[in-house]
């Protein structure tokens, strides 16, 4: 059962007997002049910033607040609201995605696979360990336990060797690993996890760097999951108590190359960098080659990864075997999850889930050449935003307030809206919200997307008024020079004063 909370719009039915002389009373909202003038009076004593605001009155679409509504920001995640919209209405809540394993023959007498083996990606998003149906907190269990789950299958259908190699097959989308106008340094981590149509655990893993046992003593390196993948040059020392801690991660576009460098105190805690993977299809290949091994399927080949570029045509389709199969749960689930937790790697492999099923390709660019058609469809003008990729961490992406009000009231007012409703993080409760509003009138009463980028932050969604209506709205902040922590403070009294 999901236990999150559900959230609908609903307006507060009063029922009151003449007879009794009953008055059913609701909380006076703060007039609009007043609220305008409260907004006013808290940005004028914040930081140096560049501030958009629009906020509406969900039922009547009156202007409550606006500041350089119609002025183009760069959002960051606020981005995902757009990808999350595209693919619920073009794919659907229940689209699935699939994962095979296939060879050109079956297994021979012997249970022998002639040939290569082949793991061909669907697009899966959520070959990990994550909790489907969402739920709050951290993510927990084995990460490979889908690739396992498919070695399992292949071994039970009598395998006993491949005399070829184990293929990373993510031809299904094309192979642009990387947005566009993504920082240099994205890829290395895992919130810029490389994109593949062939994605396991989300394609990133742990390095934990702990302490030697003495000062002196190189640290000790611990993988999670424990497949080797890259060359780490380790040269990180154990110091004596008290002694800084610093800890230093390198890897440059391309390279398999790892320099790690710094110094641990001596029975400090352990330092856990989570780090992109170069080719993720490469690497589902050798944790899929390891598990039929542990399984005793002895692979004589290698692995490697195949990958489908701009410009190569499909060759003629061969006969094959399937040796495995594995169905996603529903969209839906996945689309929580990336609107919850705000997972880049999730919200591109969608724009191109929705390319391919919509344009025939599974690229960046068919994805946002829909997504320009849904905007228009849904009564967008192309004027009010410019889109470089689906999670946010383009920099060239641009959108005004006004746009992205219009896409919440769009949706509102969509056959969707219950779905779309529940995809959003609720504020004190889960998701990225769950750290904020703790305390104070707005907990449990915001539910909306975050975005946050270097000298970028951004909130919008929909906010409940104690009086039990219903507001819109979208704050984009760019340029900003004090710490993100303290323009979020800012954002979430205005969201405060909102919701009186």
């Amino acid at each position: 059962m999901n236990t999150d909370k559900i959230f609908h719009f609903n307006i507060g039915v009063h029922l009151c007997s003449s007879v009794a002389l009953f008055f059913c009373l609701a909380p006076t909202p703060v007039p609009a002049a007043d609220l305008a003038g409260r907004i006013d009076k808290v940005l004028a004593d914040s930081p140096a910033a560049f501030w958009g605001i629009e906020i509406r009155d969900l039922k009547t679409g009156e202007v409550v607040y606006s500041q350089n509504q119609n002025k183009l920001f760069v959002p960051a995640s606020n981005t995902k609201l757009f990808t999350v919209a595209l693919a619920l209405d073009r794919l659907g809540p229940n689209y699935t995605f699939d994962t095979r394993v296939t060879a050109d023959r079956g297994p021979d007498r012997s249970g022998c696979i002639e040939g290569d083996v082949r793991l061909v990606g669907g697009g899966d998003p959520d070959l990990s360990a994550r909790t489907i149906p969402y739920a709050p907190g951290p993510v927990t269990g084995n990460p490979l336990a889908a690739i396992e789950d498919l070695a399992d299958q292949v071994a039970a259908h009598g395998i006993r060797c491949v005399t070829g190699g184990i293929v990373g097959d993510d031809t299904r989308y094309v192979w642009e690993p990387y947005g566009e106008s993504w920082s240099i340094g994205d890829p290395q981590f895992e919130y810029g996890a490389p994109v593949s149509a062939l994605t396991v655990n989300d394609n990133a893993f742990v390095l934990r760097v702990r302490p030697g046992t003495r000062a002196g003593d190189p640290a000790e390196l611990e993988l999670d999951p424990p497949l080797e993948y890259y060359t780490i040059d380790n040269r990180v020392r154990t110091v004596p108590r008290g002694s800084p801690r610093e800890i230093h991660f390198e890897r440059l576009p391309g390279s398999f190359h790892v320099d790690l460098w710094g110094t641990l105190p001596v029975a400090s805690a352990p330092d856990d960098l989570e780090l992109g993977i170069e080719d993720p299809a490469l690497y589902a290949a050798l944790a899929f080659r390891k598990a039929l091994e542990e399984r005793g399927v002895t692979v004589d080949g290698e692995a490697r990864a195949e990958h489908r570029y701009p410009t190569w045509n499909d060759p003629a389709a061969a006969a094959w075997v399937e040796l495995a199969h594995r169905t996603s749960p529903p969209l839906l689930d996945d689309l929580k999850i990336t609107a919850k937790v705000s997972q880049n790697l999730h919200a591109e492999m969608a724009l191109r889930a929705v390319g391919l099923a919509r344009r025939g390709e599974g690229s960046a660019k068919a994805g946002l050449a829909e997504l320009k058609d849904f905007l228009t469809s849904a009564g967008i003008s192309p004027d009010g935003y410019s889109f470089g990729d689906g999670s946010g961490l383009a920099r060239s992406n641009l959108v005004t307030p006004a746009t992205v009000v219009e896409l919440l009231r769009y949706m509102y007012n969509s056959p969707l809206r219950d779905a779309w409703l529940d995809l959003l993080p609720s504020a004190g409760e889960d998701g990225t919200l769950n750290s904020r509003f703790k305390d104070g009138p707005a907990k449990g009463r915001i539910h909306a997307k975050t975005g946050s980028l270097s000298h970028v932050n951004a909130l919008s969604g929909y906010a409940q008024r104690q009086s039990g209506d219903w507001l819109v709205f979208s704050i984009i902040v760019n340029n900003a020079g004090a710490p993100a922590s303290q323009v979020r403070s800012i954002m979430d009294r205005i969201c405060n004063l909102i919701v009186e």
